[in-house]
């Protein structure tokens, strides 16, 4: 098997470091993380990453300076910015310190890891095949969205993809409605924890042999559901 690319997230704020890295890791890729200048110039040059997420503001300094130190030092694969200055005048001087692409905040997690891949097939070659994760009876490919059984495509909207994501990332813990409410619709008012209740029934159908008596989307009585561990 071919292995993974490694990219390396350098951002101080938690929550999106590892929202980031989450996703990265749901898509295949190995990754590194580090919360200042510091810290990621030290893993960068000794884990030498396929690619770098760089944050522009560190809390030691910032991802301006530590991008030149980068390319100064011969890193040569591709440095993505991430920041939340759209200016024109800052995103030329990101692309003249070496950066190869330059991404503001808020964005789109879909945008980003599309610029993840642009930036490494143009720069290392063609991503390996990604390899469908088992959920059950089926399996999904999260990067082509697609959830097959027994080698059929099964109709599967973006809603209990996203379900599906999230219960994978965290296979073999127990996690509750609200949880769910929050992380996959974003705990809007109108949704109610019935409706995450459907989505797992929608779910159970897909993946289960027999989704009266589920053997790996289970409930957890009075906590919410787990992805057992296969």
């Amino acid at each position: 098997m071919t292995a993974p690319y490694c990219v390396l997230v350098i951002e101080d704020d938690a929550a999106m470091r590892e929202g980031i890295r989450d996703n990265l890791d749901v898509e295949g890729y190995r990754v590194l993380t580090a919360a200042s200048l510091r810290e990621g110039r030290e893993v960068a040059q000794s884990q030498r990453p396929h690619l770098v997420l760089l944050d522009l503001m560190l809390p030691d300094g910032d991802g301006m300076s530590l991008c030149r130190q980068l390319r100064a030092s011969g890193y040569r694969q591709p440095i993505i910015m991430l920041t939340a200055r759209g200016e024109e005048a800052d995103k030329v001087l990101g692309l003249e310190v070496g950066a190869d692409d330059y991404v503001v905040k808020p964005f789109s997690l879909r945008e980003l890891l599309a610029r993840v891949r642009a930036n490494l097939r143009r720069t290392v070659g063609p991503e390996p095949a990604p390899e469908p994760v088992a959920v059950g009876f089926a399996l999904v490919d999260f990067r082509r969205h697609r959830l097959t059984r027994n080698g059929d495509v099964l109709d599967v909207s973006a809603k209990e993809m996203e379900l599906l994501r999230y219960l994978v990332e965290h296979r073999g813990q127990v996690v509750s409605r609200d949880v769910l409410l929050a992380q996959v619709w974003g705990h809007r008012s109108e949704i109610a924890t019935r409706t995450v209740d459907n989505f797992v029934l929608r779910l159970r159908k897909k993946i289960e042999p027999d989704p009266s008596e589920p053997a790996y989307l289970i409930t957890v009585h009075g906590v919410g559901y787990k992805l057992v561990a296969q």
